[in-house]
């Protein structure tokens, strides 16, 4: 985990207690209690990332020093919740105050701060849903994600066993969306050390 320091923990987080979640959310929590929904794969969502980004680089200018479209939607054929996920390096992404307002300018939402885990920051925004992930530049979460996509990516045995763990987990009742992502650490780990 990183601290405001900038010390790391290789290990990313595996379950997130209620107790963690009420300390990382910024605003009001509105619990799941539901199923996942995953809709089936669109080729809109690369065109989504590309507004998308154009709209976060003309809100930072400069500040971006890398912006990748991760997640589920990045890689074609595979099911996801219809959410575009972002990765964000900048400078220091402990310093709001360097690119939070110019991106709520634009309609993003700071919602999660993770002090400890890599000065890791989440804003949302609903024009399209996107969770847009900021972390420092050189933090090896961004190396992570980006490595898991492209393995998603280009290997079709460990897309499909990802995407058979993802409906059988988004098939059961989540109390939090976290849950749900957390669930999916196991079958992510075992991918990621093949790649």
């Amino acid at each position: 985990m990183n601290n405001e320091s900038g010390s790391h923990e290789a290990a990313i987080p595996t379950q997130t207690s209620e107790e963690r979640l009420a300390a990382i959310t910024v605003g009001e929590r509105t619990p799941l209690n539901s199923t996942i929904y995953l809709a089936g794969y669109d080729p809109q969502w690369p065109m989504s990332f590309a507004k998308l980004s154009g709209r976060v680089r003309e809100a930072l200018s400069g500040k971006v020093l890398l912006l990748e479209h991760v997640g589920s939607t990045a890689v074609p054929g595979l099911s996801a919740k219809p959410i575009i996920d972002m990765v964000l390096a900048v400078a220091d992404s402990s310093d709001e105050s360097s690119y939070v307002p110019a991106l709520e300018a634009c309609d993003f939402t700071l919602r999660i701060r993770e002090s400890d885990w890599y000065a890791h920051r989440l804003l949302k925004s609903n024009d399209p849903d996107v969770h847009l992930h900021v972390f420092s530049a050189g933090c090896p979460e961004i190396d992570r994600m980006v490595a898991f996509r492209d393995r998603l990516r280009h290997d079709e045995r460990d897309r499909r066993l990802y995407e058979e763990a993802k409906r059988a987990l988004a098939a059961r009742t989540w109390k939090h969306v976290q849950n749900y992502a957390d669930a999916k650490s196991d079958v992510v780990g075992a991918i990621l050390e093949r790649s």
